[in-house]
């Protein structure tokens, strides 16, 4: 009787929370993995008019050995890599600078963590026009900007590039996100105790070797959550490309394009099967951290 008025109180305050998790989160999760797995492909399927049958992974079979749907994850992971080494790069930098004593501080971090308060759909639609793939009297953007400064050579076609335009796309993503991750390293490099820092100067450290051997090895769980972080978001890129290039452009197109496109044409079983590919794409990423969250937590 003492263990059950010991766990029911907690239980019934966390059942709202998790009877809603049942059933908009893992519910909605297996009813788009048993869609996955039939042969709903037609707007009468969809509409319940003629019935759909189980394929079991033949939807996934399909997809995996479409040319254009391999084409969406190559672009998918340029667009990471591209996308996690420039906003990593630039926000440990923009860090590294903040961390030093330094005149107008204030002023630098608003204009870092500025572009987060913009939307992906604003910023797309100006960097459409800075991405304009016009090049000599037709120039606009950017391309016009190495123009007047006579780096005409650096002119080139962005995202309308075959092979590497979804690397353009990345372009704005970093300019976003960097302030981001500037933050999470800004907040490592404070959270480091003072005492530490003023031991390594004592025994001799210069200001390089203090960063090399005592501050970027502390930052090593703050790195590890921005990668996480960054490559979780990647893998939704989505409203910034339709703001800037065109679903139907096979250039930019990604998993999350290729699904909105399935959707609209009523391909309801091919749309799920794309979201479920990028589930498991996401767990590849997600439960590896988690699993050393708690390793951590257990020391």
């Amino acid at each position: 009787m003492r263990t059950y008025k010991r766990w029911l109180p907690p239980l019934l305050l966390i059942s709202p929370t998790l009877v809603l998790l049942s059933v908009f989160v893992y519910g909605l999760l297996a009813v788009n993995v048993q869609t996955s797995m039939t042969d709903n492909h037609t707007s009468a399927q969809a509409a319940g008019v003629e019935p759909s049958v189980f394929v079991g992974l033949q939807n996934y079979l399909d997809l995996l050995g479409s040319d254009s749907f391999q084409h969406s994850l190559k672009n998918l992971l340029l667009y990471t890599v591209v996308f996690l080494v420039g906003t990593m790069v630039f926000g440990f930098l923009w860090a590294w600078l903040l961390d030093r004593p330094m005149r107008f501080e204030g002023i630098f971090r608003s204009v870092y963590l500025f572009p987060m308060a913009v939307s992906f759909v604003a910023s797309g639609v100006v960097w459409r026009w800075l991405l304009n793939s016009n090049q000599g009297e037709q120039a606009s953007g950017l391309n016009r900007l190495f123009q007047i400064v006579g780096l005409d050579f650096l002119q080139n076609n962005w995202w309308n590039n075959n092979s590497v335009g979804i690397a353009a796309i990345a372009i704005p993503a970093i300019w976003q996100l960097s302030g981001y991750v500037m933050a999470l390293f800004l907040a490592g490099f404070r959270g480091i105790p003072e005492e530490l820092r003023e031991a390594a100067r004592v025994d001799g450290a210069t200001e390089w070797k203090l960063y090399r051997h005592v501050l970027f090895p502390q930052l090593g769980p703050v790195a590890l959550s921005a990668v996480v972080i960054i490559g979780h978001m990647s893998l939704k890129a989505f409203d910034l490309i339709m703001a800037i290039s065109k679903p139907a452009n096979y250039q930019t197109k990604v998993p999350a394009i290729d699904m909105y496109q399935l959707k609209a044409s009523f391909d309801y079983a091919s749309s799920a099967a794309v979201g479920s590919i990028l589930l498991v794409i996401a767990a590849v990423l997600i439960i590896p951290y988690l699993i050393h969250l708690a390793r951590e937590g257990r020391r």
